[in-house]
């Protein structure tokens, strides 16, 4: 089980570019194997992904307890990044309907999109020493794509979705990240093992590249906005380009 490698994997380097190409490579074939499954098959194909990244999960959260935390408290991998709404989305998808169903729909072809794309392309996170962990990481944010290609497939048959709904989704999955950040610092007050979800903490300034001189310069509330602002704006010219040619 904590089975590593002989060298952590390098950004750019063999697996993690193999691991990229093998993600095209099979979402394009997900892609023509579903593309003429009706609705309600989708609907459940998305159910079965969200219960097997689900139950993934479980594993992954007692992985890291024992393997990489040394069964000590950390909540670093507490499953609530922007990454991780994905596999929420996927499995309640089916229950809804309507308004509600379309909200959930375009947000996985949005914004969790967006944000795996962001991870596959820089996955400092999760090139690691251990290869369970590394592999479920690269096996996950693959998913998210066929779930994003399976939520496509459904919302081709609409005349018009609605991007506001799926915003107003994102705000409130922040507005709860950032509760779980506070809660834990006010009670961890630990840096390294305090969640840091969303990467919107207010008690520490961001370590990403732009932003984190945004929140030196202009403090970390204002670096917040302009950050999740950025995401709603990626996010909606991913909506708007895959509606011009999915549009039905």
């Amino acid at each position: 089980m904590g089975i590593t490698f002989s060298k952590t994997p390098k950004l750019f380097g063999t697996i993690h570019i193999s691991a990229l190409i093998l993600t095209f490579v099979l979402n394009v074939i997900f892609y023509f194997l579903l593309k003429n499954k009706d609705k309600n098959k989708l609907l459940k194909i998305l159910h079965y992904l969200g219960t097997v990244m689900i139950l993934a999960e479980v594993f992954k959260q007692w992985f890291c307890y024992v393997y990489v935390f040394n069964r000590t408290l950390n909540l670093w991998f507490f499953p609530w990044q922007l990454c991780s709404m994905a596999m929420y989305c996927s499995f309640i998808a089916i229950y809804l309907k309507d308004k509600k169903q379309e909200a959930v729909l375009v947000f996985l072809t949005t914004y969790s999109l967006l944000a795996d794309i962001i991870a596959l392309a820089l996955p400092y996170d999760m090139l690691r020493d251990q290869v369970i962990l590394t592999l479920h990481s690269f096996i996950y944010h693959g998913l998210i794509i066929t779930e994003a290609i399976i939520a496509l497939l459904i919302l081709k048959e609409k005349e018009k979705a609605s991007f506001l709904p799926a915003t107003l989704l994102f705000l409130l999955m922040a507005l709860i990240a950032e509760i779980i950040n506070v809660i834990s610092h006010s009670i961890l007050n630990n840096i390294y093992i305090e969640p840091n979800m969303f990467y919107i903490t207010l008690a520490y300034e961001t370590t990403q590249p732009i932003f984190h001189e945004i929140a030196l310069r202009f403090g970390i509330i204002a670096e917040i906005i302009f950050y999740l602002s950025m995401i709603i704006l990626g996010s909606y010219l991913i909506f708007v380009v895959e509606r011009k040619i999915f549009k039905k």
